[in-house]
């Protein structure tokens, strides 16, 4: 984007985010809608089988999330140049990633369903879902890494009117190839694939086109082939704890699905379709949270150390106030809206038991998101990392299965820890990010660079004279 047309206003960055993660999550409950008319059982591999994708998504754009970082910051200090070449290797090295991980999920859709405990009578449809979705996540991983350049600019809008011609494309689709209109065949979860493929690869070429223009120098195809060490070093610095951290914290849900689909088809539905409504009341505050990170990268690379500490202050309340009031929402409707993906009494009773949770649950979720990406923004990814590994091993996982399982607390005992695991690691981030470790070492570089400029100005004053 070009710089005069560039926002890091928090507000301005936010809402074309929200509305763009709220279209993403419309989608979810669309797809949810309509697979919920093919069976309940269709809803809970597509359930375990999207938990699954988002783990592996992670690993190829977590080198893109960690350019993105890097981009913000290049903004704030001018240079754009280092930016633009940044940008261009985050894109490249996700796509290769991507498609390596299409590679396997098509081709091994058996054995992985049997790695996550699908039952015997969900495998027929886990091996489609798996196969075909799967095989074209390459092009999630392009219109992450595509999109997050992009975003990092200053530009959120781009990345929300796609997202609008996406889901626009994936509904009329999945509606078609579904439920077989105008004439065509009803394909069931096969036809949820096909749309998600073709609406997808549009996405991919409209971000391309906006990713070419979004700095002062053109970027072409022969762009890609562009590598630089010093920088390429840079982005792995702050890219693999990133990785880590996101990893932990997607493959530890999987793990919980995996828990979910041991206690039966019934429990993983539930929490299938809590999980979509409760992605509703997140968005506005996760929107907040992202703007915020992108906002705190640009002034930590501008030198605004102490704008940069209260912006994520001020993230972190406006996102709490949003979570809280939506959740509540959901509290008072959530009967009702539950009864609009099934009616199955058994399924919906459980999503009722589980509705005060999360008066608990998202509230700590907000607070962790904020600080967290306030600490990735300035470069302290390797903190977030070890409080992820730590926290999510012991009590997002073990605590999980010890009480939801081995005990027999169900899926009540599973939510229990999951508040827990989000608490502990929530007021870690905020601990350190009041003790301000990065930005006061920043701050002393800052100022002996300063020292360093003034000397030599002095020292060629009095050569002149």
């Amino acid at each position: 984007m070009k710089k005069e047309r560039q926002g890091f206003g928090l507000w301005v960055l936010a809402w074309p985010i929200f509305i763009e993660v709220f279209l993403q999550t419309l989608l979810g409950t669309v797809d949810t809608l309509m697979v919920s008319r093919i069976s309940d059982d269709a809803v809970a591999v597509v359930g375990i089988s999207n938990q699954l994708f988002g783990a592996l998504t992670t690993l190829f754009t977590t080198f893109a999330g960690g350019a993105g970082i890097l981009i913000a910051q290049r903004m704030g200090s001018k240079r754009f140049g280092e930016a633009r070449t940044i940008a261009i290797m985050g894109v490249s090295v996700s796509l290769i990633l991507g498609i390596v991980v299409s590679i396997i999920l098509f081709f091994y859709a058996g054995p992985i369903a049997g790695i996550l405990n699908i039952s015997p009578e969900l495998l027929s449809l886990s091996n489609v879902y798996i196969s075909y979705v799967g095989g074209g996540l390459f092009l999630v991983g392009m219109i992450a890494s595509l999109g997050t350049a992009i975003r990092n600019t200053g530009n959120t809008r781009g990345p929300m009117y796609t997202g609008v011609i996406i889901n626009v494309i994936h509904i009329i689709l999945n509606y078609i190839f579904i439920f077989g209109m105008f004439g065509l065949p009803q394909l069931g979860l096969a036809g949820i694939a096909i749309s998600s493929i073709i609406s997808r690869l549009v996405g991919v070429i409209m971000l391309y086109t906006m990713f070419r223009g979004s700095f002062e120098i053109k970027i072409r195809l022969r762009d890609f082939r562009i590598f630089n060490g010093k920088l390429f070093k840079e982005i792995i610095k702050i890219a693999w704890p990133l990785g880590i951290n996101s990893s932990c914290w997607v493959f530890s849900q999987l793990i919980v699905y995996s828990f979910l689909a041991a206690l039966g088809a019934e429990a993983l539905a539930a929490r299938t379709y809590l999980n979509t409504l409760e992605s509703f009341c997140f968005t506005l505050g996760y929107a907040i949270a992202l703007a915020g990170q992108i906002q705190i990268a640009h002034l930590f690379g501008a030198g605004k150390l102490k704008e940069a500490y209260r912006s994520a202050f001020r993230t972190l309340y406006i996102g709490l106030a949003i979570v809280t009031a939506n959740m509540l929402l959901l509290f008072l409707f959530g009967r009702n809206l539950l009864g609009y993906f099934t009616s199955d009494p058994r399924i919906i009773a459980i999503g009722i038991s589980l509705l005060a949770l999360n008066l608990l649950l998202q509230p700590c979720k907000m607070l962790n998101m904020a600080m967290g990406n306030a600490l990735n923004a300035i470069g302290d990814t390797r903190y977030t990392m070890y409080t992820s590994i730590v926290s999510m091993s012991i009590i997002g996982v073990g605590c999980s299965y010890w009480f939801g399982i081995s005990l027999g607390w169900g899926l009540t005992g599973i939510y229990c820890c999951m508040i827990a695991d989000e608490y502990v690691r929530g007021m870690l981030v905020l601990m350190r990010w009041r003790g301000r470790k990065v930005l006061r070492q920043a701050d002393v570089l800052k100022s002996d660079e300063n020292a360093s400029i003034h000397r030599g100005s002095k020292r060629r004053a009095s050569l002149s004279i």
